[in-house]
């Protein structure tokens, strides 16, 4: 069983930046995959980043490649997205994910565990 908490969401301007991490509870964190996620008010849940249970790979949603970057310290049972140049359709609750088959799949129904999100709002 894991759990996963995201914190460091919030409201902030258009071009500003945030880095959410995701704190995972498990001794065997470092095997999982990890995956971030996301879903605006009357949308559905989308892909964001994902990232390897070694770090070797990540994958990135083509709107948000080259300003966001997922990371992970397994020292610390943490997975980070830092998110540079945010937008107003950045808007979302953004929920972090652990795969244990740890492909980092692009596919919410690859996941097992979920955490409960964090609002990030961001204005233009």
């Amino acid at each position: 069983q894991v759990q996963l908490v995201e914190s460091g969401g919030g409201l902030v301007q258009a071009g500003d930046s945030l880095r959410l991490p995701c704190a995972a509870s498990g001794r065997t964190f470092s095997r999982y995959a990890m995956g971030w996620f996301r879903q605006a008010p009357g949308k559905e849940r989308e892909f964001v980043a994902a990232i390897r249970w070694s770090g070797s790979f990540t994958g990135y949603a083509g709107s948000v490649k080259g300003r966001f970057t997922i990371s992970r310290d397994n020292a610390k049972n943490t997975v980070y997205l830092q998110m540079n140049s945010l937008k107003p359709e950045d808007t979302a609750v953004y929920y972090c994910a652990a795969d244990r088959d740890g492909g980092g799949s692009s596919r919410s129904t690859a996941y097992d565990y979920w955490g409960q999100g964090t609002q990030v709002t961001v204005s233009s």
